[in-house]
């Protein structure tokens, strides 16, 4: 997995983008578009132009719709098993990677946000917070879980002018010796 290829788990857009592709297995950007009415459109094409680019994604079939060559777009690697490959090799290496790439991310969206004139930090809902807790692995289990539960709800509304994209970004450091 390289680096562009983990990037776009840093990317909101990117990452819309891919988990609607993972989870249809294919589609064109026209459904990409439905599905996701707050991606510009120029920005959805220049994305798509640009994954494909990079291996991210593949083209799996072009087809002629009245006067426009429509793309099918379809993941070019396996995500979840490229991950679950670092994951289950203990690879050091690429789990550190991937973090990196995951606070790089984080990293970008506030360097943007600080970088604007007229911010309202407390009012624009931006925030961090580290809370120390102790846990069991299964504990530790069950709290991603109820984590999840909680945010797919807001996940899958459609965007608003008042409902903007966010990102929940959660890290479980690995344990701490005391």
């Amino acid at each position: 997995m390289n680096d562009k290829w983990v990037a776009c788990f840093t990317n909101p857009i990117k990452c819309k983008l891919l988990s609607d592709i993972q989870a249809q297995g294919q589609t064109t950007a026209k459904q990409l578009a439905e599905r996701n009415p707050g991606i510009p459109q120029a920005t959805l094409y220049r994305y798509l132009k640009r994954m494909v680019e990079d291996g991210v994604l593949a083209v799996l079939e072009e087809r002629q719709v009245r006067n426009v060559r429509e793309k099918v777009y379809g993941m070019a690697i396996d995500f979840e098993a490229e991950i679950e490959n670092i994951v289950e090799g203990n690879s050091g290496v690429g789990y550190l990677g991937l973090f990196q790439q995951f606070s790089n991310g984080l990293l970008h969206e506030f360097q943007t946000y600080a970088a604007k004139d007229g911010i309202d930090i407390k009012h624009d809902g931006s925030g961090f917070r580290i809370s120390p807790f102790y846990a069991t692995f299964d504990e530790l289990a069950e709290l991603s879980r109820n984590i999840q539960a909680l945010i797919k709800p807001y996940s899958e509304q459609e965007p608003t002018p008042e409902r903007r994209m966010r990102n929940v970004a959660i890290v479980f450091t690995p344990p701490t010796e005391l």
